[in-house]
């Protein structure tokens, strides 16, 4: 079951972590950031496979659980924000250019890494 949102430890080998509720940047599991799970604040993509867990086990995280993630996904949106200058309008601005061009950038990604 699900309690309370939170980061996670975070592993200093970078090591995948499936299920559980203990690791930042894990997959599958619940609390914690991560990918791929239920109740955690935000996503964190720590480079791993990622194991995602079903809609329905998704859907039944208790309201209080979503809410509290949600509050805390937002206080670490804000704070990322203030750490790199940049107001919630100026956020705004950049993810509307950025969607603009997020395909062409991702092909050209792909085109570079070809190369290399």
């Amino acid at each position: 079951d699900v309690s309370s949102p939170k980061h996670g430890k975070v592993d200093p080998d970078n090591m995948p972590h499936v299920g559980g509720n203990t690791w930042a940047g894990g997959t599958g599991g619940r609390d914690t950031a991560g990918l791929g799970g239920k109740g955690g604040p935000y996503r964190l993509d720590a480079g791993h496979r990622v194991y995602q867990i079903s809609q329905a086990e998704k859907d039944a995280v208790p309201e209080e659980v979503k809410r509290a993630a949600r509050e805390m996904g937002e206080k670490a949106f804000k704070q990322r924000l203030k750490e790199i200058q940049m107001s919630e309008y100026d956020a705004s601005t950049y993810e509307r250019f950025s969607g603009a061009v997020r395909r062409q950038v991702q092909s050209l990604r792909i085109i570079l890494d070809n190369l290399q």
